[in-house]
């Protein structure tokens, strides 16, 4: 008998879920008011402090406002939400949001030339081993690897080194948030990123650049490096866009 490993679930977890989900499909529009705890507590059939504890998470993450004694209202998002939100706008529905992945893409390209500089910058003033380390043998794990998603892995790791060289918190949120928008959709990259993860010696090169302490060089190689799958997913999801259209 194979069994399977029990998930605890959280109630106020799902009715976050749930209520996130229509704040973010545009379901619940920007200005509505939300049932009274008391009335979501019975549609839900859960109890007064588990819906509670989802709003003040729906609170956190800047989905709605709560106040003492009035209505809570659903906020834009777009005004008030952090990065936290992004692997829920990417999927809604089981179903990939082509302009939410152009916008990661886009990002994507724009942020990895300014993080290797900044790298290269720091690292040459830290002089940190365990970093040239990191990047040295993640590039040569990813040489070894075949598999076209394990190969998007290690790159993502070879990244995260280059976050920690550049020693930016803000830099640091961004990626970790990026990542986790961008892990779910692996498999279906895959055939597009193939031609950069498998590109071992533009990552050689990158390396050497950050470790050498050379900066333009850095954010040049990450360019290169990044522009051409960059280029041929925005074409893929504005295809995609167009479509929906």
């Amino acid at each position: 008998m194979a069994l399977q490993p029990v998930v605890k679930r959280s109630v106020s977890g799902d009715v976050f879920e749930q209520i996130a989900a229509d704040v973010l499909s545009g379901e619940l529009a920007p200005g509505a008011t939300l049932p009274s705890e008391r009335q979501l507590a019975e549609a839900l059939r859960v109890s007064r402090p588990a819906v509670r504890e989802a709003l003040q998470r729906l609170a956190a993450a800047g989905l709605v406002a709560v106040r003492q004694g009035d209505a809570t209202t659903v906020l834009d998002y777009r005004r008030g939400a952090g990065l936290e939100v992004l692997p829920r706008l990417l999927v809604q529905a089981g179903e990939l949001e082509p302009k939410v992945a152009r916008s990661i893409v886009e990002a994507r390209l724009h942020n990895g030339p300014k993080v290797a500089e900044l790298a290269a910058i720091r690292l040459g003033e830290t002089e940190s081993a365990t970093v040239r380390a990191a990047l040295d043998r993640t590039v040569e794990a990813l040489a070894a690897e075949q598999d076209p998603i394990a190969q998007q892995r290690h790159a993502m790791e070879f990244w995260d080194h280059v976050v920690d060289a550049a020693d930016s918190i803000v830099f640091r949120l961004m990626f970790n948030m990026l990542r986790a928008a961008y892990e779910p959709a692996l498999a279906a990259l895959a055939p597009i990123m193939s031609a950069e993860v498998g590109n071992v010696e533009a990552y050689r090169n990158l390396a050497a650049a950050i470790e050498a302490g050379a900066p333009e060089q850095a954010a040049r190689t990450a360019r290169a490096l990044l522009e051409p799958a960059t280029k041929a997913l925005i074409e893929v999801l504005e295809g995609a866009e167009n479509i929906e259209r």
